[in-house]
């Protein structure tokens, strides 16, 4: 087996990692830290037309002031909907239509709900590190299969598992550093 083809599987699995990464720093934008974002309705599902779709297929979210989220609703008829998906999104917010706008004042957060967005962000970094685990699992499997094959020898293979071990390392150093920068975020605000 060439090392090009090793290179080629740790290419892989650093981009799955990534992946992984990503994900979690789109959860975080949806976890509000006492400021207005229009990253915190991104995450929100509105019943539109029969299908479920993102808030921003059927609006345009506005940050008019450091407090207040606006949505302009493209279609009158989903005022309604994008208000109650709001409201059900779990995110503690009370939104309100005015015509084909709707207001949604960030609220302070409190103490408890600060906790509980800290909670919420180590279970999303704990679902992150799974994921990088799971990869390393796959790419761990990937050079035993190789190494049984008689690919590689058990040296070069001992060698891509301490590597694909570094890389796992960084990856999960990354998400600590993430979910510690969120924490800090949610804390101060």
């Amino acid at each position: 087996m060439a090392i090009a083809d090793l290179n080629a599987i740790k290419a892989d699995l650093a981009r799955r990692m990534d992946g992984a990464l990503e994900t979690l720093r789109r959860e975080f934008a949806g976890l509000r830290a006492g400021r207005a974002s229009p990253a915190l309705l991104e995450p929100v599902r509105v019943e539109a037309y029969g299908t479920e779709m993102p808030i921003p297929q059927v609006g345009t979210i506005n940050v008019p002031e450091p407090r207040m989220l606006t949505v302009q609703v493209w279609d009158r008829s989903m005022v309604g909907a994008v208000e109650r998906a709001i409201r059900d999104a779990g995110l503690g917010l009370n939104p309100a239509s005015d015509g084909q706008l709707v207001r949604i004042p960030i609220p302070i957060l409190t103490a408890e709900r600060r906790t509980e967005l800290v909670k919420a962000a180590n279970r999303y970094a704990e679902g992150a590190r799974v994921a990088v685990r799971a990869v390393r699992r796959d790419g761990m499997d990937q050079i035993k299969a190789h190494e049984k094959k008689h690919e590689i020898g058990e040296d070069d293979a001992k060698n891509w598992q301490d590597e694909v071990q570094k890389l796992t390392d960084q990856y999960i150093k990354r998400i600590d550093e993430s979910f510690a920068e969120k924490e800090r975020d949610v804390r101060q605000v």
